[in-house]
């Protein structure tokens, strides 16, 4: 047993043990992620329970359980239905004890109608009307009739949005410039000059477009009113009714008919759903598309920050700046920022960035906008410069190890060909250093896309009326706040009115999230691997 410990290799053992819990802990966790994360797509069957009370619950069985503290004689175990038809019963789920229920069906005729508001119906669908005249009546004629109709609201519904989003959008883009030049030409003070004065000219123009925005309006009205004519009277296994119009249905299906073929399409429906469309529902329903959008943007600028600012901080450092207590100092500093809390950085953001940079901006470029500010509010460009200033020490201490890695003789041999030392710095060191700068990179994506806290003031938002990126010059609008991956499960999971209901959404976007990551890092890394091969050498 001595010769065992002095021999070391119980430390072998022991970190060989910590490494494989490490391991497990983190298999563990990407397991749970994928079960409940991919599972949420799946469309489950709808089981009818009649309880010994005579009542009748309708829903998909999530889990089972055994009853805690249950003795011999007590019920010993029970189901967590999710029921649906939140503006009936006013929540999602009901536990029921297995030892109440009476009798279990999965009746063929039931429906699962997806809704734009208040979450799934489940339920019985009874008449089918267009314009107060009865189309069709019973499951099977409705089952039949529904899909074509749905086809046709579903084209208003995107006509709908298409003039809400894109048309009246262009024309109060226009409407609010023209405002803007107005104001402008009122703190000139030269409003009145010419014989037709500017402020005429735009009021005239504001007039015009006012005329499209009214009759924009009233072809939405005429759009609304042609897919609130259909009608579907729709009851709950309880025998209570309701009437909605099928412009408020996204999709319906009977879970209880589909074959295997049927459910794996409509899997990839609601996935395609999740990834392309806008949330609803307070973010607990739909996609995620604008989340995704304005994460992988702001990486990107973030990106686009931080290696130069990284890579000339540490090349000040190792090549030019004299050592001693000073750079010492520095290189000590930069180390302890690395442990700086991540909330510090976006106090900081707020109030340089946004407050002071973007306040100034205002006041000498965006004069006519104020008091509503254009740049000194939160927004993507200042939310992506508060990230890069949070992960540059890591680009200036790999950069740093990067450079100090590269052969002496390199240096050498270059500066006695006659190179100068600017010549030596670009054309050997820094590509010789570049795999270990692209490490930076990787580790410095890797932390930002999944830092929520600083982003919570200076930029993100629950919902985003626009992407920072559409058709108005200049296309990339860096002042607008914009969606991201990690609030996004912040709100769901912890601020959202109906957080039970919500948790699978959250599963999917955190394995959203974490693919994200890897793609960006799988590109740095497939990208530092070439430059390996191209600049073979003692590497970092």
């Amino acid at each position: 047993m001595k010769s065992f410990w002095k021999s070391g290799n119980a430390f072998i053992w022991l970190t060989g043990m910590a490494a494989g819990i490490g391991l497990l802990m983190i298999g563990g966790l990407i397991a749970l992620i994928l079960t409940n994360g991919l599972g949420i797509f799946w469309p489950a069957r709808l089981e009818e329970l009649t309880l010994k009370d005579g009542s009748k619950v309708l829903g998909e069985i999530w889990n089972r359980e055994r009853i805690p503290g249950a003795g011999a004689d007590a019920p010993a175990a029970r189901i967590r239905l999710k029921i649906g038809n939140r503006d009936f019963y006013g929540l999602d789920f009901r536990w029921i004890n297995e030892a109440e229920i009476e009798a279990r069906r999965f009746p063929d005729s039931v429906f699962v109608f997806e809704r734009q508001a208040w979450g799934n119906f489940f339920g019985y669908a009874t008449e089918l009307a267009l314009a107060d005249e009865t189309i069709a009546r019973g499951a099977g004629q409705i089952a039949a009739a529904l899909p074509k109709l749905l086809q046709e609201t579903g084209r208003l519904l995107q006509q709908i949005t298409h003039i809400e989003k894109k048309v009246i959008g262009d024309i109060n883009h226009e409407i609010e410039k023209r405002r803007l030049a107005i104001r402008r030409l009122s703190l000139r003070q030269n409003v009145d000059a010419g014989p037709a004065s500017q402020k005429q000219k735009f009021e005239a123009e504001i007039s015009a477009l006012q005329k499209q925005y009214d009759q924009n309006e009233k072809q939405l009205e005429s759009l609304r009113e042609k897919g609130e004519a259909y009608q579907l009277t729709i009851q709950t296994v309880d025998g209570r009714a309701k009437t909605i119009t099928l412009l408020e249905i996204v999709r319906a299906f009977q879970p209880n008919q589909m074959s295997g073929l049927d459910k794996a399409g409509l899997y990839l429906a609601r996935m395609w759903e999740f990834l392309t469309s806008e949330p609803r529902e307070a973010n607990m329903e739909g996609g995620v598309a604008p989340a995704i959008f304005g994460t992988v943007l702001m990486v990107f600028i973030m990106s686009v920050a931080v290696v130069p600012l990284g890579v000339l901080t540490a090349i000040y450092m190792r090549e030019y700046a004299k050592q001693g207590p000073f750079v010492r100092t520095l290189r000590i500093a930069v180390n302890n920022l690395a442990g700086v809390p991540s909330i510090v950085f976006g106090i900081f953001g707020l109030g340089f960035f946004v407050y002071a940079i973007g306040g100034t901006i205002d006041k000498f470029f965006y004069p006519e906008a104020l008091p509503t500010p254009t740049y000194g509010t939160g927004g993507i460009f200042w939310a992506a410069l508060t990230l890069a200033l949070l992960t540059v020490p890591v680009v200036i201490v790999t950069t740093e190890e990067g450079l100090a890695a590269v052969p002496t003789a390199m240096r050498e041999a270059s500066l006695g060909l006659g190179a100068t030392k600017f010549e030596t710095l670009w054309r050997v060191l820094i590509p010789s250093a570049s795999p270990a700068i692209l490490t930076g990179l990787i580790l410095a994506m890797a932390r930002a896309a999944g830092e929520v806290a600083p982003l919570m003031i200076t930029g993100v938002v629950k919902l985003a009326p626009s992407l920072p990126l559409d058709g108005h010059f200049p296309y990339l609008h860096l002042e607008r706040k914009f969606m991201h991956l990690g609030f996004h499960i912040y709100d769901v999971g912890f601020q959202s009115p109906n957080v039970e209901a919500s948790l699978p959404m959250v599963y999917a976007t955190t394995l959203l999230l974490i693919l994200i990551v890897l793609v960006l890092n799988l590109t740095a890394i497939f990208l530092r691997n070439r430059l390996r091969r191209r600049f073979a050498m003692g590497q970092f």
